[in-house]
């Protein structure tokens, strides 16, 4: 059987480029004894892939050059050699970015039953992953106090948002267009939002955090973040989950010098990965499958059709050109 796959051609030099990525036709054997065949059905595309696609010692290994690409796939078993997996079942695994996948049965789980399919790539997958554990291990807001979100209108910072919510927060969300700031608010039920973009966020900050800023869930980093944690309150918490401001950096970018801050108030500061959680990670898709069920999460999701636009897809990410969840509809 012949399949396309999505190799790294090119290591990205600042923002990734179409030229950076190649599509090349390879073999795929049959499934052997505890494989599958699959065909993809949905394919995430995230910001920390791009950490991974040069050679900076990292938490993950980098991809390789002329070698595919992986990232959280939903698939279909089309052909079995598992006694666990059977025809038609639907899965979710960390997988090669490919038309055609043959996976070990250990590589692989079962979707959630009444779940949408793309929901796992999503509220109930990564992300919501990303968002149940930094917000509620690292940050564990208390009913009454504020939160800040950077990056609120992306797949972690919705589902942040809601969880912060139900937690009897209030929730203040910061994103970069007008269109995304409209949807925090009135879909995701943050409290207040702050477009970056348009709006001076140190002023925005001091006009919506009159009682200073208990938790920080942090996406961007950045001059953003500079700006909030000079309002944080004693015995704040930050959730450190990304830096997408700095990803596609060529240099070493300066600003404050924010540790006093955190000193001064007794910040407790945690940076995390979510396979840190590994071990949880039954305990809270059940949970987020629960609120979706009860419909106590909403979730949004921006799809690009066609597995050849998986590389334009990762692209737009760092254009801002995804409400929530950027996912390939292969």
């Amino acid at each position: 059987m012949k399949a396309n796959q999505v190799v790294l051609a090119n290591r990205p030099v600042g923002v990734p480029q179409l030229s950076d990525f190649r599509i090349e036709e390879v073999n795929v054997k049959a499934p052997q004894k505890g494989e599958v065949l699959l065909k993809p059905l949905y394919i995430s595309v995230d910001p920390y892939m791009r950490s991974r696609m040069g050679t900076e010692k990292s938490y993950i290994p980098p991809f390789e050059l002329n070698a595919p690409l992986s990232g959280g796939v939903v698939a279909q078993v089309i052909e079995t050699s598992s006694d666990k997996f059977k025809v038609g079942d639907k899965i979710l695994g960390n997988l090669p970015w490919a038309t055609s996948i043959v996976a070990s049965e250990q590589e692989i789980t079962h979707t959630y039953p009444g779940i949408p399919d793309s929901y796992h790539l999503g509220i109930v997958g990564m992300p919501g992953l990303t968002a149940y554990f930094g917000l509620t291990d690292i940050c564990n807001p208390k009913e009454g106090e504020t939160v800040v979100v950077s990056g609120a209108a992306g797949a972690v910072g919705t589902v942040v948002g809601q969880i912060a919510k139900i937690r009897g927060c209030r929730v203040i969300g910061i994103a970069g267009s007008e269109e995304k700031i409209q949807l925090i608010k009135s879909k995701f039920g943050y409290d207040e939002a702050i477009n970056y973009k348009t709006e001076d966020v140190d002023e925005m900050l001091d006009k919506y955090c009159l009682n200073g800023i208990d938790c920080y869930f942090d996406n961007v980093g950045g001059t953003i973040t500079d700006a909030v944690v000079t309002r944080f309150n004693r015995y704040a918490r930050m959730a450190l989950c990304g830096q997408i401001s700095q990803y596609n950096a060529t240099e070493t970018p300066m600003g404050p010098r924010i540790l006093t801050a955190f000193l001064k108030n007794s910040v407790l500061v945690k940076g995390f990965i979510v396979s840190d959680y590994k071990e949880r990670f039954p305990e809270a898709g059940q949970q987020l499958a629960k609120w979706v069920a009860e419909g106590k999460l909403e979730f949004t999701e921006t799809f690009i059709d066609g597995f050849e636009k998986i590389p334009e897809a990762f692209i737009g990410l760092f254009q801002g050109t995804n409400q929530g969840k950027m996912i390939v509809r292969v």
